[in-house]
């Protein structure tokens, strides 16, 4: 897994703006929802254009964090993303900022019908939990899918974030969700990206503004002390 380093001077510009080192350090799990990103087989498995190896490696971390959200009585979204219908609308995404080659796999190898699209066999995907299509890299950006509507009917206000990669899908949705009034926990050590770099700046990144960065063990002791509170 990557390593987490935040800078000391980023640590401190939040702790003075919010009053502690992690806003959100007390969590309703019965209200939280961790959302995990795009682990599918383009992203993750060997070959495909999409792969980030990093992603292969939190699969069990994963998995031990959603059943821990689940077992404190949070609900878990498995978001996926997908090319159907983006031909149009996405136009300057895929004829701009890529190659017709690279573009031309992309639309076949995320598509719905296609075994890219699936989920990672290695995720321990259950029956009660939720699954989303996306068509943007952030899930909450109009006409990318109904996952805002899914979280609202929910009863969801803070959201756990996880997946691939850090610093494109899922800090995308993390932002867009932070502007849609949700508490957002960017958890770590459930995120991969390409490099160490790319992910503690996109960690540093949204911490500086938009939410909260936590680890697993710092998330699941944060929803416990919610659980306490609730029932005292």
């Amino acid at each position: 897994m990557h390593k987490l380093s935040i800078p000391p001077r980023v640590v401190e510009r939040v702790t003075r703006r919010a009053g502690r080192a992690h806003p959100f350090d007390l969590i309703a799990p019965a209200r939280a929802a961790f959302v995990v990103v795009d682990m599918q087989n383009y992203f993750m498995a060997p070959g495909y254009q999409g792969e980030v190896p990093m992603a292969r490696a939190i699969v069990p971390n994963v998995n031990r964090f959603a059943a821990a959200v689940r077992g404190l009585g949070g609900c878990v979204v498995w978001v996926k993303n997908a090319t159907n219908d983006t031909r149009e609308t996405w136009s300057v995404m895929h004829d701009w900022l890529m190659t017709p080659d690279r573009r031309d796999r992309r639309y076949a190898t995320m598509d719905t019908g296609h075994a890219g699209h699936a989920l990672w066999p290695e995720l321990d995907a259950r029956p009660e939990d939720a699954q989303i299509v996306k068509k943007r890299y952030s899930a909450f950006i109009q006409g990318s899918s109904d996952l805002e509507a899914l979280l609202r009917g929910r009863g969801i206000d803070t959201l756990l974030i996880g997946g691939t990669a850090t610093n494109v899908c899922c800090e995308s949705t993390a932002r867009d969700a932070m502007m849609l009034n949700f508490k957002v926990v960017m958890v770590a050590d459930v995120c991969a990206t390409y490099s160490d770099e790319e992910q503690n700046a996109s960690l540093a990144a949204f911490y500086s503004n938009f939410g909260d960065v936590q680890t697993t063990d710092e998330a699941i002791a944060a929803m416990q002390r919610g659980q306490a509170q609730a029932a005292a």
